[in-house]
């Protein structure tokens, strides 16, 4: 956030200082220079020789001033790093009296930041009165050599051209010193360049190949296809292989770690397998467009993601244009419609940044509305009742399996008792298939790793 905002406006200041350097002030100095050579150029000479000693004064003020500012802005991002998390943990804070540990932790963050920022201030303004007393030096040496050379009687310096030259010589302090405090704001610019150039030019892991193929429709099969996945080094996924036919329901379960959410996140290309393929209708999903492999899915997580608008904004999200029927439709489905209409502005009621307005349970039946509205030939529920207390299960639950109707789905459960009507449970243990069947085949499995896992879960 710090660099989205604070780094840009730096940016801004740092290419306004840096036009007005370039294009006004160095044609006032060149004029005033020519005029001051013409006048008397064994003054001018001097005067240049001494140009050396102030670049140099100037440099070792500028030199950490870009490091400097690129500390300061980092700090920032950590102050407001800790502000959020303080904000958005207010209830876990209050509850274990962790008042003090966190106004500690700001406090500190804060004087950090106020330490590296009084220290990038004080050499930015310095650059301004620094010019002005160089130049001062400077126009009291002339002076007292030009008042010399005037006294002598030299023809080329009479008192008069003396007192023209210093006047037109004092003209040029101005533009100097906004070259020079131009210069530092551009020091100070390139450090926020430097931060915002690294979100700008990060890589992106995850690209589409040149004449990507497009895909409207789902027609047979997802395959995976010898899948092996690794976080950091560590196999998370070993060696997957899966046919899910059209229509049918696949669960997925195991404990956590197993890799189960690894594999939901594949499909819409999330992130890559770093070997094997997933095919869908027999084409590896790298070879097709992105987005028309997204439009193919619809995805309910664990934690349902809504954004702070209406109702309705939130279950057409990612359509343009949607039929407001259709959106009541998906809410009913959802059995979402009930306590959208008890609330004062119906349909058009916010709900509250993140959801927080709604409890869990109506948060994931607005997102399970959404997933309805994309109307999506596959379908990716992530844990979507884990979190819910047992009534508020029943009503996602319903709402889930009319979801499912005429669509390929792939469960992904904690819970057992949500996935018994599946068409095949897949049982995943540290990365590898370990089981596959239907609710009715594992149980009769003995020493099964799925029937032992549904007899603590019955317990």
């Amino acid at each position: 956030m710090t660099r989205v905002s604070n780094d840009v406006q730096e940016i801004e200041i740092s290419v306004m200082s840096s036009l007005t350097m370039i294009f006004r002030d160095p044609v006032y100095v060149l004029i005033f220079v020519i005029y001051l050579f013409v006048s008397s150029y064994q003054l001018t000479m001097f005067a240049l020789a001494l140009l050396p000693v102030s670049g140099w004064l100037i440099g070792r003020v500028s030199r950490t001033l870009r490091t400097s500012s690129l500390v300061s802005q980092q700090y920032l991002g950590q102050l407001l790093s800790v502000v959020e998390e303080t904000l958005s943990g207010l209830r876990i804070i209050k509850g274990f009296n962790a008042e003090k540990k966190m106004k500690a932790q700001f406090g500190a963050t804060n004087e950090n930041y106020a330490k590296i920022f009084k220290r990038v201030i004080r050499k930015y303004y310095l650059a301004s009165p620094l010019s002005e007393f160089l130049s001062t030096i400077v126009i009291i040496v002339l002076l007292y050599i030009g008042g010399m050379l005037a006294l002598k009687g030299e023809a080329h310096m009479s008192p008069d051209r003396l007192i023209a030259y210093l006047i037109i010589f004092s003209q040029i302090i101005q533009p100097v010193k906004n070259i020079t405090t131009s210069w530092f704001s551009i020091q100070k610019g390139m450090a926020s360049i430097d931060r915002v150039d690294q979100i700008l030019e990060a890589e992106e892991k995850i690209t589409e190949k040149e004449n990507a193929l497009p895909v409207k429709e789902f027609n047979d099969s997802i395959e995976f296809k010898g899948i092996w996945y690794a976080y950091e080094n560590e196999p998370v996924l070993k060696d997957i292989n899966l046919l899910i036919k059209k229509g049918q329901t696949v669960a997925v379960v195991g404990k956590s770690g197993a890799g189960k959410s690894t594999m939901a996140d594949l499909m819409p290309r999330f992130i890559d397998p770093d070997k094997g393929s997933i095919l869908i209708d027999g084409i590896d999903i790298r070879e097709l467009r992105i987005a028309d492999l997204r439009d193919l899915m619809g995805i309910v997580s664990q934690q349902p993601i809504l954004f702070n608008t209406s109702f309705a904004e939130n279950i057409a999200f990612g359509i343009d244009n949607p039929e407001m029927e259709n959106v009541v439709n998906a809410a009913r489905i959802a059995h979402a419609h009930d306590f959208i209409m008890e609330t004062e502005k119906c349909y058009e009621n916010s709900v509250g940044e993140g959801g927080n307005k709604l409890s869990g349970g109506q948060r994931q039946r607005i997102s399970i509305a959404r997933a309805i509205m994309a109307n999506p030939p596959i379908l990716i529920l992530d844990e979507a009742t884990s979190s819910l207390d047992t009534e508020s299960e029943r009503f996602v639950q319903d709402a889930i399996i009319k979801l499912m109707e005429n669509r390929t789905s792939i469960v992904i459960a904690h819970r057992l008792s949500t996935i018994q009507h599946a068409d095949m449970i897949v049982v995943i243990d540290e990365g590898r298939i370990v089981e596959k069947g239907t609710h009715e085949e594992l149980l009769k499995i003995k020493d099964g790793y799925y029937a032992k896992l549904y007899s603590f879960q019955a317990i």
